[in-house]
């Protein structure tokens, strides 16, 4: 029993991309496996990563992800990862098919959304399918958000009296 307690507490908590569901309207998503070195799986383990500005490019029937930077690992010794490289995606060929046809026909974009490990030893990315917000859009959620904290806040006030 408190082995599974103690497992559970080491659980690495997930890296989030909260600028994806703003910019984009997102569609489909897939879990991907991610191929990576050693020193930034240590990296990752530490909670270091920026997933904000990555996306997913399609090349010669594989799926590479752009922009998600994970900074050097402290006790690297001789051993370094360039921070900004195009890793490998791992998906199944039917989904990079999928994936391929609609970056083509429908114009949509690949986007890294959340990445995580796995049962505490694979790294997975979950990558969406979507559309670029127009500046109305991206109003109109800003607005939605301010209404809700407003309701919420006259709430607490109201629970206080």
């Amino acid at each position: 029993m408190a082995s599974a307690a103690k497992e559970k507490s080491k659980q690495i908590e997930p890296l989030v991309n909260k600028k994806a569901r703003f910019n984009f309207e997102l569609g489909d998503e897939f879990e991907a496996g991610i191929v990576l070195t050693g020193t930034e799986v240590k990296a990752l383990r530490e909670k270091k990563g920026n997933l904000t500005d990555s996306f997913a490019k399609v090349k010669n029937g594989e799926i590479f992800l752009e922009n998600f930077q994970i900074p050097q690992y402290k006790n690297k010794g001789y051993v370094a990862h360039n921070e900004l490289r195009a890793k490998k995606l791992l998906l199944h060929k039917k989904e990079i098919v999928r994936l391929e046809r609609a970056v083509k026909e429908k114009g949509v974009v690949l986007i890294a959304v959340k990445c995580y490990f796995k049962d505490n030893r694979k790294f997975k990315v979950i990558i969406a399918m979507g559309k670029p917000k127009k500046l109305h859009d991206k109003r109109e959620d800003m607005m939605k958000k301010e209404a809700k904290l407003d309701i919420e806040r006259e709430m607490k006030n109201r629970l206080k009296r």
